[in-house]
């Protein structure tokens, strides 16, 4: 474990001084965090306004901080399985749901909510939505992905009409009562409070999990370790369009430590109560504390035989009995006793937990889903075993070491020093990223701690062993959807080229369906592996750009209706496909012959909207055969297409529907500078162009250019004035930056830039070229393929992922052109976030 950078406040306000507010902190699987910090106003007079922040990783200066308007102190934040809203709760019994604002990351809004008047929440989760996956790290060698990552069968908490899952939220207060809030279509709220048992008692703090059958179950403690740890069972039903709670007492424990003569008067109190995970009730994580030190202990509720008495063992069984069994928690293993634990982390990975499972983990040393995270008061923190409770590893820096990963294994001076210095800096709140490779923690001091995890904790592993993990993970995130931002902290520049050699092998292995399901994933995740090392950042560009010629070709061909009103076998687009791909003729107005025209007959002012995106097919097959003749240097955006059967085959079709829809209208065309006013600019980039579709169409061998096209390439920018495609900008992230071992130090508010001089693999002379803008150049609108001028004033936003940059406001009216804006409405083109920045950004 090793720390990756630390963004603390430019001025800290005071502290309140109140040390039993908790801090709390929630990461979302599209790599947001939330988080609050017990601070207040410089102004002592001034009301405590309760603060929730969130950040994307990638930018974690660019806090957005939300004032909550909760009248108490924020005790729980939960994302929903989506990662785009927000639940929290406070000490007053008030829950809200928080979702983006026009889809931006930093700016979000409360439209619902919930409460219990005056009953603190402490527990808070979102129903389960019946989606859970298991990852079998015995399949890992696999070549299906079906195997590796299979659909386990599980209920929803709720389900409309049809079986589609409900939404809403459970949450356990103080005096015992669980409160159910229900969104109904209408967007509507059914809410409903139960009290867990008859007896209502304090429940100092609890969790909640989601069992197969669609059942909530609670954990529940009064904080004290002599009492018993209460689980009860939540059935939610609507009964005449209202909400119903009814609640079942199941079996409970002791904790071992109050059994143990030598343990039963020092740690008095239970600090933490945690299911492993939401979806296995079965398993509890319990901490007991004193003020000097902690013990964690791990149950497992087991199905146990019920002994029956000897009069009734001598009687004949009846057909088909069964014997009479009974549900147990039985203790799993505990540790000795800790330093005092401040904060727990358990891992979000669903790594299946069979013994071949966990025996192959072992053996190959794949840990990640398999540890928990411990922050102690002295501010290191211990990953142990999520079921044994053995040590995998040890962070010994203290969060009080800004920017510094803190003192080795063996630097006892370091620690001695901490503890003779008076109460040390430590993390009050931890989180597991959605793949466990890596932590996020507030400490006491509001600094928010990025912590790199070891897929391998650390045991020294051949290059190809990590490539494989790695890979699993990167697969993984494809097949579910999630992030793969904290998968790339692993990523070494070396291991670039294989690691996107290796995944493209993976994915052509799959079944047609999935791999075109997957299509535009698989691009985002290699351009983003791609933009980690200098010998592959132009290739970077080069998964940009075919994402956008993939999206481009399925709006147009989307334009395209069957002159017959009976459906076809073919979509007129498949039917285009077809044609193109059997007919090599050089010639693009004897490929328009085998066409039916008609079908591509649309009305003018569609066409004459979309001439932008026309305009940037055109540029782009200028561009690429204008740079064949230099596909020598590797380094040039554009040279992964030259072999790309598939996307010349995709940028030939377009050619010839745009070529055949300029006979209709023929403002739509793209326009090209010719030295020659006879230059029929079309004809001889389509020809040239089937030219080079024709030596790699066959991908398995393909073919190099012959000398002609190459001669004739040469001559195109005496013919045509050659544009300057403006590629994507710099993404000024942070992943790029952290290749090394040093953390970075960060601050709230202030972007991040490297300084003059810093050694850092990705700064170096080639990026510049192939990226950098001049002062005076022009702005590009990077989703509309439009120019915003040297200096824009439209407000614009910018993926989190790619850097992606479109103006927020659409200048357009057509219906063609909102129809290819609303497809990006929520997510760029790779998938990634929008974040609003201004102007002077874009």
């Amino acid at each position: 474990m090793e720390v990756t950078y630390v963004c603390e406040w430019e001025k800290r306000p005071k502290n309140n001084h109140c040390p039993s507010i908790p801090l709390v902190c929630s990461w979302s699987c599209r790599n947001l965090v939330a988080f609050t910090t017990d601070l207040k106003a410089d102004d002592e007079d001034k009301e405590v306004s309760h603060m929730i922040h969130i950040i994307d990783t990638e930018h974690p200066w660019d806090v957005y901080s939300i004032n909550s308007g909760h009248a108490e102190v924020i005790s729980c934040l939960e994302w929903d399985p989506s990662g785009s809203r927000l639940l929290s709760s406070d000490g007053d019994g008030q829950i809200k749901c928080w979702m983006m604002s026009e889809h931006l990351v930093n700016s979000w809004e409360s439209n619902l909510g919930s409460s219990v008047d005056g009953d603190p929440i402490i527990a808070l989760s979102w129903l389960h939505n019946g989606v859970k996956l298991a990852l079998h790290v015995e399949m890992s060698g696999s070549t299906n992905f079906g195997e590796k990552f299979s659909r386990v069968k599980f209920a929803p908490s709720l389900t409309l009409f049809g079986g589609k899952p409900m939404e809403g939220w459970v949450g356990v207060t103080v005096s015992g009562l669980v409160t159910v809030s229900l969104l109904k279509p209408n967007g509507m709220l059914l809410s409903a409070s139960e009290s867990l048992c008859r007896l209502r008692g304090r429940v100092a703090m609890a969790d909640i999990a989601f069992t197969s059958g669609g059942n909530i179950v609670v954990a529940a403690t009064d904080g004290s370790s002599s009492s018993p740890v209460q689980f009860y069972k939540v059935i939610v039903s609507v009964v005449n369009e209202k909400c119903r709670i009814d609640t079942e007492l199941l079996p409970s424990l002791f904790m071992r430590c109050t059994t143990d003569p030598l343990r039963r008067d020092k740690y008095h109190a239970v600090t933490h109560l945690h299911f492993l995970t939401r979806e296995n009730s079965e398993q509890v994580l319990l901490c007991a504390s004193s003020q000097t030190g902690s013990i964690v202990e791990c149950w497992s509720l087991r199905k146990e035989g019920l002994p029956v008495n000897n009069i009734f063992q001598h009687r004949s069984p009846v057909v088909g009995e069964k014997q009479p069994t009974i549900l147990k928690w039985r203790i799993l293993s505990a540790t000795n006793d800790l330093e005092r634990v401040s904060a727990v982390a358990l891992p979000k990975l669903p790594i299946s937990i069979s013994n071949t499972d966990l025996k192959v983990a072992s053996d190959t040393k794949f840990c990640p889903g398999l540890g928990l995270a411990l922050s102690f008061h002295d501010g290191s923190i211990q990953i142990l075993h999520r079921l044994s409770l053995h040590t995998m590893g040890v962070f010994y820096g203290s969060a009080s070491s800004v920017g510094g990963a803190g003192g080795r294994p063996g630097d006892e001076s370091s620690v001695k020093r901490q503890r003779t210095s008076g109460p040390s800096v430590h993390f009050k709140a931890l989180q597991f990223s959605w793949t466990s490779l890596a932590l996020a923690g507030v400490d006491t001091h509001g600094k928010l701690h990025m912590l790199r995890v070891s897929p391998s904790m650390g045991q020294m592993l051949d290059m190809n062993t990590t490539l494989r993990h790695l890979l699993f993970l990167l697969e993984y995130c494809m097949v579910t959807g999630y992030d793969w931002w904290d998968v790339l902290l692993h990523v070494q520049p070396a291991m670039v080229h294989n690691l996107v050699e290796k995944l493209h092998e993976e994915y052509m292995r799959q079944n047609q369906a999935l791999q075109q399901v997957l299509s535009t994933r698989i691009v985002a995740v290699k351009a983003s592996l791609c933009k980690l090392s200098p010998a592959t950042a132009a290739r970077a560009c080069d998964f940009h750009a075919k994402l956008l010629l993939i999206a481009i070709s399925s709006t147009l061909k989307s334009l395209l209706r069957p002159h017959v009103l009976n459906t076809p076998d073919k979509s007129p687009g498949d039917r285009l496909s077809e044609i193109c791909a059997k007919n090599s003729d050089t010639d693009i107005d004897k490929v328009m012959i085998n066409l039916k025209t008609e079908e591509f007959v649309l009305d003018g002012p569609p066409l004459q909207s979309l001439q932008q995106l026309i305009q940037w097919v055109g540029d782009f097959v200028l561009y690429l055969l204008a740079n064949l003749p230099n596909q020598g240097s590797i380094v040039r955006p554009g040279f992964g297409f030259l072999r790309d059967g598939s996307s010349l085959g995709m940028l030939r079709e377009l050619m010839v529907m745009i070529r055949i829809w300029g006979l209709l209208k023929p403002g739509c065309l793209p326009i090209y500078t010719a030295t020659s006013d006879s230059q029929d600019s079309m004809s001889l980039l389509f020809r040239l162009l089937t030219k080079l579709w024709l030596c790699s169409r066959d991908e398995g061998h393909p073919q190099e250019p012959d000398e002609s096209l190459i001669d004739e390439c040469c001559l195109l920018p005496s013919q045509l004035l050659v544009p300057s495609l403006d590629w994507l900008p710099v993404n000024d992230g942070v992943i790029v930056k952290l290749q090394g071992k040093h953390p970075l130090r960060l601050q709230f508010g202030k972007p991040y830039s490297l300084p003059a001089g810093t050694n850092n693999n990705n700064n170096n002379s080639q990026q510049v070229e192939v990226f950098s803008r001049s002062p005076g150049s022009q702005r590009m609108d990077n989703l509309r393929c439009l120019h915003m001028g040297v200096c824009p004033t439209e407000e614009s936003k910018s993926c989190t992922r790619c850097g992606c940059v479109t103006m927020l406001r659409s200048p357009n009216k057509s219906n063609a052109m909102k129809q290819w804006e609303q497809r990006w409405i929520k997510n760029c083109l790779c998938g990634g976030l929008w974040r609003r920045i201004p102007p002077t950004m874009a």
